[in-house]
């Protein structure tokens, strides 16, 4: 059973439903792209095609969601992150290309094989999953406080085959006694302050235990600082995502704890101060 709309006039009535909205218009496109695994290219050669019925009245639903401020990877469970897709849910943040440039940055610094990572705050297990898909050699933990979450990135590394290490618990706490030669995170860094200028979205679907962190945004850099000489082996190397207003304040707390470290502040690709890293 089909109904009356292509797949074209259906993008064509989704946008003209978000457009109306505070939500992206952009949306109503990667629907359709991510729920069919089509290129652009493909989905301009099914425009002309019926959808059917039953997707079509899934697509209606999709964008209602979207139009009332839900994220379009929550509402399709799923999201993009260094060429695989990975299940999100409200436990999980949703997967950024500043996350996909802080990966790309350990895969061309960190040549060795045979080495021991560890994820801290692994959330949808995005992280942990690609360094272990893109360096099977490496032996991969991943910890994070929400069991919630850590569910989450079982079923992604299941699915991607991934053989990693999950344990639930507050940063390191998990791992204690135990040394790596890489950890790398993703904290929460972002201050209480700077809600009014966070998009909607944000604020009322992603976790807020993934999003804010106390002393303005750098309470986790601060506990990191004060332990990972512990957890690191001798020349370990420790990596993160920063907030873009915070290379100065990261790099002080660092080179504070560990005046001995090498302490490297990475800008974006839009030229903004996101990664740091730590070599012991």
């Amino acid at each position: 059973m089909t109904n009356a709309h292509t797949y074209l006039t259906a993008l064509r009535w989704g946008e003209d439903q978000l457009q109306v909205t505070s939500a992206d218009s952009v949306a109503a496109q990667y629907l359709l792209l991510e729920s069919h695994q089509w290129s652009f290219t493909q989905l301009v050669q099914h425009y002309r095609e019926l959808m059917p019925s039953v997707e079509w009245e899934t697509y209606q639903k999709q964008i209602a969601r979207i139009a009332a401020g839900e994220p379009a990877q929550y509402v399709l469970g799923q999201a993009p992150f260094y060429g695989r897709d990975f299940r999100v849910t409200s436990a999980t943040l949703i997967p950024r290309q500043e996350t996909e440039e802080l990966v790309a940055w350990i895969l061309d610094d960190v040549v060795a094989s045979d080495l021991h990572v560890l994820d801290v705050g692994t959330g949808s297990g995005a992280i942990a999953v690609t360094l272990k898909a893109e360096r099977p050699e490496w032996t991969v933990t991943a910890t994070d406080i929400s069991a919630a979450a850590v569910a989450v990135a079982r079923e992604n590394a299941t699915t991607q085959h991934a053989d990693i290490q999950f344990e639930v618990g507050d940063l390191l706490a998990p791992v204690a006694g135990q040394r790596f030669d890489v950890i790398v995170s993703n904290p929460p860094y972002i201050d209480r302050s700077e809600t009014a200028v966070m998009d909607d979205s944000v604020k009322r679907f992603e976790p807020d235990q993934a999003l804010f962190a106390a002393d303005h945004g750098l309470a986790f850099y601060q506990r990191f600082a004060a332990t990972l000489a512990q957890y690191l082996t001798p020349n370990g190397q420790f990596f993160a995502e920063i907030g873009y207003r915070q290379g100065a304040a990261v790099r002080a707390i660092f080179e504070t704890a560990l005046p001995a470290a090498t302490v490297t502040i990475r800008q974006d690709i839009n030229g903004q101060d996101r990664m740091v890293r730590v070599q012991l």
